[in-house]
């Protein structure tokens, strides 16, 4: 079975990244990572949320960071959880914003502190606002193969909620594995279960590496037609809500895999691994993603390698 030739990444690191670094990073920073991503070729980047600050303090001012981000050539996208939300990404000038939506009850609770439904009717007024402004809207599912409480997830509740999302307006929905667990059958056929009621180019994959299947899971989705996989630089980043789950797979790994199959990207692996040395200075810590590791290597150093690449 062959891959698209063509796979278009979304850069998630500045938000669901970010979200879960003990490090907080001022609205200046963030802003320099967003430029220095766009500067590796990526344009479609979570510049942050509007969510309560007392929640997630690392997101707080992602209007500042807004402000201070490169537009040109890029789609920046905020998470939002209700219409408070939205009139704060709104006011900010954000191109996009994504909702998010469990196909677990247990995880929905514990999350948004609502059932599945309840966030579902919440997040299709949401939408309609949007798009009344004319501002795209991107869903998500978490927990899609698997359950921090609940433990396996079946699919058809996955289809479910994404046909929800799909029909209340939303151009597209990522699948998250939000806490690892997946592995490539699996993957694959819950990706062929959502494409019964959504078309593949609507679909786009988000897989946590904790249990090091991330590569191996984009590939099972490839090769049912997925062409768009979300992915964070340097692997920062987990769930705040998801006790254990390790960082979205690294954007450089996804990157460097795809370029050893010939699938176009148009993004520079040099810039992206300066990118990714960038954010891992400023949280002082390494970077996840084995092909920085692997090139720090050869340099010795785990956070100045890619700049010396």
């Amino acid at each position: 079975m062959s891959v698209p030739a063509h796979v278009s990444i979304v850069e998630v690191g500045p938000r669901d990244g970010l979200q879960n670094e003990k490090v907080t990073l001022s609205p200046q920073i963030r802003a320099e990572l967003i430029s220095r991503l766009a500067a590796a070729g990526l344009s479609r980047i979570e510049a942050g949320s509007f969510v309560s600050p007392t929640a997630v303090p690392q997101m707080a001012h992602t209007d500042e960071t807004l402000a201070l981000a490169p537009r040109q050539n890029l789609r920046l996208s905020v998470l939002v959880p209700n219409l408070r939300g939205l009139a704060a990404a709104l006011a900010a000038g954000a191109d996009e914003i994504a909702v998010f939506a469990a196909a677990s009850e247990t995880f929905s609770k514990r999350n948004i502190n609502c059932s599945i439904e309840e966030s579902l009717t919440r997040y299709a007024k949401v939408v309609a606002e949007a798009r009344r402004y004319g501002v795209m809207a991107r869903g998500y599912i978490s927990c899609v193969l698997g359950c921090p409480y609940e433990g396996e997830v079946d699919s058809g509740r996955v289809a479910s909620v994404a046909s929800a999302l799909l029909e209340m307006g939303c151009f597209e929905v990522s699948l998250g594995d939000t806490i690892g667990v997946g592995a490539p059958l699996p993957a694959r056929r819950m990706v062929e279960r959502v494409a019964r009621v959504a078309p593949l180019d609507k679909i786009a994959v988000h897989f946590h590496d904790t249990y090091g299947q991330a590569l191996a899971n984009i590939f099972a989705c490839l090769e049912v037609g997925v062409s768009v996989v979300d992915s964070s630089v340097a692997g920062l980043g987990g769930c705040p809500f998801a006790p254990g789950a390790a960082g979205n797979v690294a954007t450089e790994d996804v990157v460097y895999m795809l370029e050893r199959m010939d699938v176009e990207t148009g993004v520079s692996l040099d810039r992206l691994l300066e990118a990714g040395a960038f954010a891992c200075r400023e949280l002082k810590r390494a970077p996840a993603s084995r092909v920085a590791q692997a090139y720090a290597a050869r340099c010795g150093n785990p956070i100045e390698a890619a700049s010396r690449r």
